[in-house]
């Protein structure tokens, strides 16, 4: 009810969608660790799904089960357990604010894909366009802080994000672009990012076209729904050297890491 389907806000059915597949997750977990604890003491039958549970709890990894219910991560089961609350708190706070927050922990999403298209689609309702004109272009707010903390106000059109690291490059405050790794570091964070819906966008010079995915093997399969398991979209990032040098250093972006 807080989250009715409107035409002129079509982010309320992606976080219907999301909440609905969480609340899925949750209610495994609910029925299966009950279960295992009394397969345990012998008190029920210790079925193959149950000794995964084991196997997982006792190795630190997340049980198949799980994992297929849930979202594409490499973490351990412990980090696992512990970024699946934030997320579930994530979803809480948007619920009790009661509309969409001023800058969204992406990560947090199961399929952010739809959640692009969300944004890209309010746009295009709005203006009375076809949403195959309207595409994403992007402002790395490096003035910001790296939570968005300091983001008060939500753009009229588009979306603040947060929580994207970058492999094999960092992010520039001081020139406002790509730049080497620094020594003995792999990952870096990016400032919040500004997700601006442009029609008819042309392409740009002077940026590298940066695949981002949800986790960090790169690897993934097509979906049902046409979308790959892993790979989320590109990002055109600012750079002062040439992009084919990005290439071969393999720089990348990821919504989620493996700790």
């Amino acid at each position: 009810e807080m989250f009715p389907t409107m035409y002129s806000e079509s982010k309320n059915t992606v976080v219907k969608q999301e909440v609905a597949k969480y609340n899925r997750l949750i209610n495994l977990l609910l029925e299966q660790l009950p279960l295992f604890r009394k397969a345990v003491k012998g008190l029920v039958t210790l079925t193959e799904e149950l000794e995964s549970i084991g196997r997982g709890l006792y190795a630190n990894t997340v049980p198949e089960s799980w994992s297929a219910a849930g979202y594409l991560s490499l973490k351990p089961l412990r980090a696992w357990y512990e970024d699946l609350g934030a997320r579930v708190r994530f979803f809480h706070a948007w619920y009790d604010l009661g509309v969409s927050p001023v800058a969204f922990w992406l990560s947090s999403l199961m399929f952010p894909q739809a959640f692009f298209t969300a944004v890209m689609q309010n746009f295009a309702r709005s203006h009375k366009y076809a949403i195959d004109r309207v595409g994403l272009d992007i402002e790395v707010l490096d003035a910001r802080k790296l939570d968005g903390s300091d983001l008060v106000t939500p753009p009229l059109f588009g979306v603040y994000i947060r929580g994207i690291f970058t492999e094999s490059c960092r992010w520039s405050a001081l020139h406002h672009a790509l730049a080497p790794p620094g020594p003995k570091s792999l990952f870096y964070q990016l400032p919040p990012v500004f997700f601006e819906p442009q029609l008819d966008m042309e392409p740009r010079s002077g940026v590298y076209i940066c695949p981002m995915y949800k986790a960090v093997n790169r690897a993934g399969t097509l979906s049902t729904t046409g979308h790959s398991t892993n790979f989320v979209r590109d990002l055109a990032l600012v750079t002062r050297d040439e992009a084919d040098s990005w290439v071969r250093a393999g720089a990348a972006a990821f919504l989620a890491l493996r700790y």
